[in-house]
């Protein structure tokens, strides 16, 4: 009991423990705020790169492709059996994007994809970043009337404003071709009026135009393809659908009122240019006139910078990819999705074995080893700033050695009277082992405490910090998050309140060592 008694008495009457309580609990508790922060952020990055990604992929080394996709599509199935929940082809090719800006065409590298929208859906999220709601809910390459998400809608707030999609899509679409035909029809009046002025002289001898907008569908979704008229007309018909990465795009800056904008360069209802290399051998370049239909938003900035994604069928017909013979088209990859709780790698090994690259020209791999290296730099960060933070507390164990050895120089003659007394040299190295324990578990509590709240507060304390800095923690002109991600993971707390006060416990063992075999006699004629 005297034990106890003692130990619980250097605790409360020692200031010096109080900094080495205090320096654990910040050590406890930065690590926490740390590992959920980035266990939050990397929870983000897996979601929005799986999102895109399915979980296998098997991949045409060139570019003309898989012709025998389907007898492939047979043996996958049979090889995964029930795990393989869904399965879809893919033509994934290098391209350029064009769009006219003020009268000028805009060049833009992308990775044009061909999807079938019947079945990408099953494979991956693609369509939740997407921003019409019925795309979401539906994937569809035709325009839409209008409808299109006028903010973030992943952000839970309105942090940046698009009101150029309030009127997107036919709306827009409509008004524009109306717009440009009305300023072709002047400039060849202009021309006509200037090559011969006296045609123009009483004008009451030209009639009038009809309107232009008269008897348009109200729905007008009509594929170029399918109509019967002779030219093309941007009023009733629209090109192939393309569904653009967002920033290809689209500039996010401040408005005059200080409020963060996307600015667009395009909307849904441009028509625009891409041209890709074609199948065969030498490849050569083909181009094609689509539609912008939707935007996608991952907030990747790899994928909304480069991605654009057109109807497979289409891309498979403008590459020149369908056997005239046959009738077979070919595709560069096949995309499979794999129920929960399968074991990727293992499937991954079993299509490998079955489909060695040495026999067959397809790379088969999984969407982590896709992402290899990023996804390896981020547990790297991890693991070395577990390693710096847990040097903190390392620190902190290096101060209560010392306040240890200091109280058993300063007791020698309070040992010496226990030892007299009767006290073993385990009673008297227990105590100073109690005293460790009880610094080590008050600290840790105490930062497992303060480290829990400032998660849970983090965004309201980052609002604070706006509010007395005057500026903004995560500026949203740059970064596509509005709100810190935090995942607090149980596990990982425990482990960082177990290591702490194990390293307090064993800051106390030599100390408590040094206790117990001190001479009775010695210690009482300690001066």
């Amino acid at each position: 009991m005297y034990k106890l008694i003692l130990s619980w008495r250097y605790l409360r009457t020692r200031y010096i423990a109080l900094a080495s309580i205090i320096s654990v609990t910040l050590g406890v508790a930065t690590m926490i705020v740390v590992n959920s922060v980035m266990a939050g952020f990397s929870h983000e990055m897996h979601q929005r790169l799986h999102g895109i990604l399915s979980d296998l992929v098997i991949e045409s080394m060139g570019l003309d492709g898989i012709y025998d996709h389907e007898i492939l599509q047979a043996e996958v199935r049979d090889i995964l059996g029930d795990e393989l929940k869904g399965l879809t082809t893919v033509v994934h090719i290098p391209a350029m994007l064009s769009y006219k800006v003020r009268g000028e065409y805009v060049p833009h590298q992308i990775n044009l994809i061909g999807v079938d929208a019947k079945t990408h859906a099953e494979v991956s999220d693609f369509s939740r970043f997407l921003l019409h709601p019925k795309n979401r809910q539906k994937l569809s390459f035709a325009l839409h009337e209008n409808g299109y998400d006028t903010h973030d809608v992943e952000s839970g707030r309105e942090v940046a404003r698009r009101p150029q999609l309030k009127d997107a899509g036919w709306v827009y679409r409509r008004h524009r071709a109306v717009h440009e035909r009305h300023q072709k029809q002047s400039q060849q009046t202009r021309q006509s009026e200037s090559q011969n002025p006296a045609l123009f002289e009483n004008p009451e001898r030209h009639e009038t135009s009809s309107d232009t907008t008269a008897d348009i569908p109200e729905n007008p979704y009509l594929a170029a393809s399918t109509t019967e008229e002779s030219f093309f007309d941007p009023l009733k018909e629209q090109h192939a659908g393309v569904i653009l990465g967002i920033s290809i795009a689209s500039v996010r800056h401040r408005s005059t009122q200080g409020q963060v904008e996307d600015y667009f360069l395009c909307l849904p209802g441009d028509d625009v240019n891409i041209s890709f290399p074609t199948a065969g051998t030498p490849p050569d370049f083909g181009t094609g006139q689509f539609t912008v239909v939707d935007f996608y938003e991952s907030k990747m900035n790899e994928y909304d910078s480069t991605f654009a994604f057109v109807p497979l069928h289409q891309l498979q017909k403008l590459r020149g990819m369908i056997d005239p013979a046959t009738g077979l088209a070919a595709v560069t990859s096949i995309q499979i999705k794999l129920h929960e709780g399968t074991n990727l790698q293992a499937a991954c090994e079993r299509l490998r074995k079955r489909f060695p690259a040495r026999e067959f020209p397809y790379r088969i791999r999984t969407w982590q080893e896709m992402q290899g290296p990023l996804l390896a730099a981020v547990r790297m960060e991890t693991v070395i700033l577990n390693l710096l933070l847990f040097m903190i507390i390392a620190v902190a164990g290096f101060g209560i050695l010392a306040t240890f050895f200091m109280i058993v120089v300063e007791k020698t003659r309070d040992i010496g009277i226990l030892k007299s007394l009767g006290a073993p040299g385990r009673g008297v190295m227990s105590i100073f082992l109690s005293y460790g324990l009880s610094l080590g578990a008050v600290g840790s509590g105490v930062g497992m405490v303060l480290g829990l709240l400032f998660v849970h507060f983090i965004n309201q304390i980052a609002t604070g910090l706006e509010w007395v800095s005057g500026r903004e923690v995560f500026d949203p002109t740059v970064y596509y998050f509005q709100e810190i991600p935090t995942i607090i993971n149980p596990w990982t707390v425990s482990w960082i309140v177990a290591g702490a006060v194990a390293i307090a416990m064993t800051a106390s063992v030599m100390p408590a060592l040094r206790a117990a075999k001190l001479h009775p006699v010695e210690a009482l004629r300690y001066e």
